[in-house]
């Protein structure tokens, strides 16, 4: 378990960590191919660790917006969407790869600071520190479930768009 098991802090460090991989994403000087495996695990734990354990619960709490919750799930499959045709491009670093790389970035960042200023910001006002405990162990859980799957392989993340 990390430090802390508050989910409003666990999911702002997978975003701060997903901000690192995309500036080693593009820097000609890493293993960019490495970034995304790592990223593509990520995202795709990330977000169904949310929407299975963190997003319903959410949904109870009478100041926190049910179509702010429901518009992160619109956004997760567009950030799936936009990871597969990264995920697909042949040459790493190619043009291609910097026109998908920055469709990812837009897609997930502007996902990201929307939940970090709606969803969280409601979580942290509204929701006690014991029950974001709960929810943090029960996120947790379910994103190192879904890593220990390889969830984040170019046949899985393509599953996932098409489901």
């Amino acid at each position: 378990m990390p430090e802390t098991s508050d989910v409003v802090e666990l999911i702002l460090q997978d975003h701060r960590r997903m901000e690192e991989l995309f500036r080693r994403m593009r820097s000609v000087e890493d293993d960019r191919g490495a970034a995304l495996r790592e990223f593509s695990d990520l995202l795709v734990a990330h977000a169904l660790a949310e929407e299975s354990k963190v997003y319903p619960a959410l949904k109870r709490y009478k100041n926190i917006e049910d179509d702010e919750v429901e518009h992160g799930e619109e956004e997760h499959d567009e950030g799936n969407q936009a990871l597969l045709a990264l995920l697909e491009v042949e040459e790493i670093g190619g043009d291609e790869w910097d026109e998908k790389l920055e469709e990812l970035v837009e897609a997930v960042t502007h996902h990201a600071d929307e939940e970090e200023r709606t969803i969280l910001n409601g979580a942290r006002e509204n929701v006690a520190m014991e029950r974001r405990e709960e929810l943090g162990k029960a996120f947790w859980e379910e994103r190192g479930r879904q890593l220990a799957s390889g969830c984040g392989s170019v046949d899985n993340v393509r599953k996932i768009v098409e489901s």
